[in-house]
């Protein structure tokens, strides 16, 4: 090993972790993508025969990144050679026949092809569920994934928490071999977040490792409680209806002082209308219910059974209507509404794919309390078509 190859505490920390799904979030230099390559070049040497695929989100992306930091450090352990390297397949096979290979999630081929042994997925909040879960599928022993954790995504909700997943956060003090400039660098954005919202969040995230503020955000100011205080008023509630894929959900609308608070009661798929009203029934719900007017039939159905449930309106525009009366208002939420708190926290505004302008239309996805909490809102107001306390007059 050369002098310029630095065992750091990060690839220490990473070297501890042995579960089937190790998911490594964390700030910028703090030697994440560095110290999981270093592992599976020490791993694909010592285990012959082993296929080890490295992904992210495009080409150009792993050739500035991973593929980029996979030769240099094979040049600091002294081990690369030219010969083993096909740079058209972006493939390095060692001696005893182990490889590692560079692909793009972007390419429907790689995701549905081969099976492997070891997958890395580099940067994964870049790369859609569904092609991780391809190529999570495909892979016998070990899914490495790693990030910096911007806003919750699908690492979060889907493998966090799972007990065949190791979770590590990695930061610039794990990597002892950063310059001192770079370390003043990083840790200036502390002071400057004492001024800035900006710095304030980037320092959360790429500073500490830890879940910030998604840039773009449809709806940024709320805050959370830890309990229902006694004197907030229910008011009423707001449903989205789901079966398979999305969930069928319900969140009660409060007021309280100037604002408005919003508690999660049911967030879960696979729910038929009447498993729906016993839930109801068993939640004690009594004032109205504004739920999607794009199902008539189950708002039917429900009522049916004896609920006060109501379409809410949709007017055009209806869905950003509903946004800016969310940032219009003082919004609070429950700690224990968790999904309604991953929403929020992933909720954001669409980007032109070539500009990378933001657009003034919401992203198709985080929102079913979100969309159940504006009908909720929207209704109540009476800026959707009913007047305040008079909604089924």
């Amino acid at each position: 090993m050369m002098n310029n190859f630095v065992v750091t505490t990060a690839i220490k920390k990473l070297l501890k972790l042995k579960k089937r799904f190790r998911v490594i979030p964390g700030g910028t230099s703090a030697s994440k993508t560095f110290g999981i390559l270093s592992i599976l070049i020490d791993y694909a040497i010592k285990n012959p025969g082993q296929e080890i695929s490295v992904v992210a989100e495009s080409i150009p992306h792993l050739k500035r990144g991973a593929q980029k930091d996979f030769l240099k450090i094979l040049r600091a352990l002294n081990r690369y050679n030219p010969g083993q390297w096909n740079a058209t397949d972006r493939k390095y096979t060692f001696r005893n026949n182990s490889y590692i290979e560079f692909f793009s999630a972007d390419q429907e081929d790689k995701l549905r092809g081969a099976r492997r042994n070891v997958l890395y997925v580099n940067e994964a909040n870049n790369i859609p569920w569904d092609a991780f879960h391809q190529m999570a599928i495909r892979t016998s022993d070990i899914v490495w994934v790693d990030y910096n954790p911007s806003a919750i995504f699908w690492a979060n909700t889907e493998l966090v928490g799972n007990p065949d997943c190791d979770y590590l956060v990695l930061t610039y003090k794990d990597n002892e071999a950063l310059s001192e400039s770079i370390v003043r660098d990083i840790e200036s954005a502390k002071e400057k977040g004492k001024k800035s919202k900006y710095w304030e969040n980037w320092w959360k995230v790429y500073g500490l490792g830890e879940v910030g503020s998604i840039e773009g955000a449809c709806i940024k100011d709320w805050q959370q409680i830890d309990n229902l205080p006694e004197e907030a008023e229910l008011l009423c509630y707001g449903m989205d209806f789901g079966f398979s894929n999305d969930p069928t959900t319900l969140v009660a609308l409060y007021k309280y002082n100037k604002g408005y608070i919003l508690h999660e009661l049911l967030y879960k798929t696979g729910l038929y209308n009447s498993d729906i009203s016993r839930i109801l029934n068993s939640l004690g719900i009594e004032e109205v219910i504004y739920a999607d007017s794009s199902d008539p039939k189950s708002i039917s159905e429900i009522e049916e059974f004896g609920h006060l449930i109501l379409p809410a309106k949709k007017g055009p525009d209806s869905i950003r209507h509903g946004i800016g009366l969310l940032n219009q208002n003082e919004i609070f939420v429950t700690a224990s509404s968790v999904n309604l708190i991953k929403e929020l926290q992933s909720y954001s505004w669409l980007k032109d794919k070539k500009t990378g302008t933001t657009l003034n239309k919401p992203i198709d996805k985080h929102n079913h309390l979100i969309d159940g909490a504006r009908y909720a809102l929207s209704m109540y107001i009476g800026d959707a078509g009913y007047g305040e306390y008079n909604l089924w007059l």
